[in-house]
């Protein structure tokens, strides 16, 4: 009888034979960054966001346990992704679904500056046949990695309209230019070739808009996925237990075994809270905001008892402590928003 592994338990069996030992190197290497990549397509993992919402929640857990630059990637190509399944474009469907799933199509997105408020960055404005697409684009991850990306642009009303963007510096047939900027230079996830781009009067034909999304969506889909990027913080959390509990079986210091213990115990309960109320919907949306920044608080203790617990040594920048402090700084402005700021600094405040 043939037994099938599950999503999840592919994905672990490979970052723990595959990925782990390497996390330092993919952290800094992009060539290494993409065969771990190319790794999760080899096992059709590249989609789980847009198949099985409550799958990918876990699956996002496991990876940054395992490596944020990798999980911070993926997550990108999962968007577009989900993105890209829920479209009315059947011809984007048909051209990118059954691609991406093996990463032989790899996609990221570019929208994450339509949270910020006053007058929106990146602008279009409806021309015959498409849009005039105008700006500038703050953060784009992947240049190098991905072959193109999905753009947000906000017309004057307030919708945003979502397209397919090439990838590279280049010219339109209409004039239009995208330019693409050099790797940004990141404190962390330094491999993931991170980059800004500037747009100018770039013509989007019908052929490539995904959708349109009305007035104040981003913000609102925002506070209904609050917990997403929560998902990051809980992995990090683990990865610094990790390193903690190796410095306790190595040192036989009793007190790192109970720091451990303490702490083991409360993400244990902000893991539990997590799920439950992703699977089950009954907290509002200001508990839900608690536990977000219960996830970032825990990441910061649990990475910041990581350093502590290695000594000196965790000051070189190959330890495994310093890459997963500097992860958990990232994971506490990940998807940032007024709201989750607020209640990351009021968790400050006990």
């Amino acid at each position: 009888m043939t037994v099938t592994s599950s999503p999840l338990d592919l994905a672990k069996a490979y970052l723990d034979e595959y990925v782990s030992p390497q996390a330092n190197r993919i952290d800094q290497d992009t060539q290494a960054l993409e065969t771990a990549f190319r790794g999760l397509g080899d096992r059709e993992l590249l989609t789980l966001r847009a198949d099985n919402q409550v799958l990918f929640r876990r699956f996002q857990e496991t990876i940054s346990r395992h490596s944020g630059a990798l999980a911070f990637l993926q997550t990108q190509h999962q968007s577009a992704a989900a993105l890209i399944s829920r479209s009315p474009n059947s011809g984007l469907r048909e051209d990118y679904l059954p691609h991406l799933a093996t990463g032989k199509r790899r996609v990221g997105v570019g929208f994450s500056h339509l949270r910020r408020p006053g007058t929106p960055p990146m602008q279009a404005r409806l021309v015959p046949r498409g849009y005039q697409l105008d700006g500038f684009i703050p953060w784009i991850t992947g240049a190098t990695l991905f072959e193109s990306f999905i753009l947000g642009a906000m017309l004057p009303d307030g919708t945003s309209v979502f397209g397919m963007m090439p990838f590279r510096s280049c010219e339109n047939e209409q004039g239009g230019e995208l330019q693409i900027s050099a790797p940004l230079e990141m404190a962390a996830l330094t491999s993931t070739n991170t980059v800004t781009a500037q747009v100018k009067g770039w013509f989007l034909p019908e052929e490539q808009v995904l959708c349109l999304k009305p007035p104040h969506w981003m913000q609102q889909n925002s506070q209904a996925n609050v917990l997403h990027h929560g998902f990051f913080a809980l992995g990090c959390a683990r990865a610094g237990l990790d390193v903690l509990q190796q410095a306790a079986q190595k040192k036989q210091l009793p007190f790192l075994q109970q720091t451990w213990n303490h702490l083991d115990a409360e993400l244990g309960a902000c893991r539990q809270a997590f799920f439950e109320s992703e699977e089950e919907g009954r907290r509002s949306y200001g508990d839900r905001l608690k536990l977000r920044a219960w996830a970032i608080d825990l990441a910061g203790r649990c990475s910041y008892g990581a350093i502590a617990a290695s000594g000196g040594a965790a000051n070189s920048g190959q330890h495994p402590a310093q890459r997963i402090y500097r992860e958990a700084l990232v994971y506490a402005v990940s998807g940032q928003t007024p709201d989750v700021m607020e209640a990351t600094l009021n968790r400050l405040q006990r």
